[in-house]
C-alpha cells in the first residue's frame, strides 16, 4: 500500500508539473473528452485551471478524482464552495461539491470513458450541481 501510494504521489507530480499544461491547450475543446475546472486557491485567490474528466448530466457534472479528494482542484472548489468548468467549448458554473459512491459516480460515465477509469482504479467522484447544463 505504502508503495502504491507513492508512486501515485509521482504521478500526481508528473501530471501537475508537466503533462497538465499541455493537456490544457485542447481541454475544454469542443470535442475533447477533457474539460478544464478554474478554481481559485484556497489559500492563496490565485485563480487556477485544472484538466479533468466530467460528464454532464441534466443539472449538474459529475468529476472523477483518479487520485482521490486530497488533489488541490478539488480542496479549492470545496473550500469556496463554487468554481467553473468548460465542457465541449462552453463554460459552466458549478457549485455545492458532494462525494459519490463508486458505482453510481461511474455509471454516470459513457462507456468508453467508464472502462478508462475502471481500468485506472478510479475511487472518487463528485458531484457538483450546474443550473445551466442539457447534457
Amino acid at each position: 500500500m505504502k508503495y502504491q501510494q507513492g508512486l501515485l504521489n509521482r504521478m500526481r507530480f508528473l501530471n501537475k508539473r508537466i503533462f497538465n499544461p499541455l493537456t490544457l491547450k485542447f481541454a475544454g475543446a469542443s470535442h475533447s473528452p477533457i474539460s478544464i475546472v478554474r478554481h481559485v486557491g484556497r489559500r492563496s485567490g490565485t485563480p487556477y485551471a485544472t484538466p479533468v474528466i466530467a460528464v454532464p448530466l441534466v443539472d449538474a457534472f459529475v468529476f472523477a478524482l483518479p487520485y482521490g479528494q486530497e488533489v488541490d482542484w478539488y480542496r479549492n472548489v470545496l473550500a469556496a464552495g463554487q468554481g467553473s468548468v468548460v465542457w465541449h467549448g462552453k463554460e459552466y458554473p458549478v457549485e455545492n461539491p458532494q462525494p459519490l459512491v463508486v458505482r453510481p459516480g461511474q455509471s454516470t460515465f459513457p462507456l468508453a470513458l467508464r472502462w478508462i477509469v475502471r481500468i485506472v482504479g478510479v475511487q472518487h467522484f463528485t458531484q457538483m450541481k450546474s443550473p445551466n447544463v442539457i447534457g
